[in-house]
């Protein structure tokens, strides 16, 4: 299961967001957010570029770190 880290997620609303952005990428399901470690988990189905996930997590104004 990989786990990135995003910069700027505060609150519900913040890691409801991520979780949406991040099931909508084909491949991509059962995501979980840790909000007091600024991580997000997920399973992949199929390799994911990390430039996709880069791309739809600052499409809704946050940045993946690292």
């Amino acid at each position: 299961m990989p786990t990135i880290q995003i910069k700027g997620m505060r609150c519900g609303h913040c890691a409801a967001s991520v979780t949406t952005a991040l099931n909508a990428i084909d491949g991509i399901s059962n995501v979980t957010i840790a909000l007091d470690k600024g991580e997000a988990s997920f399973n992949q189905s199929k390799d994911v570029p990390m430039d996709a996930i880069k791309k739809a997590i600052a499409a809704i104004g946050f940045e993946v770190v690292g």
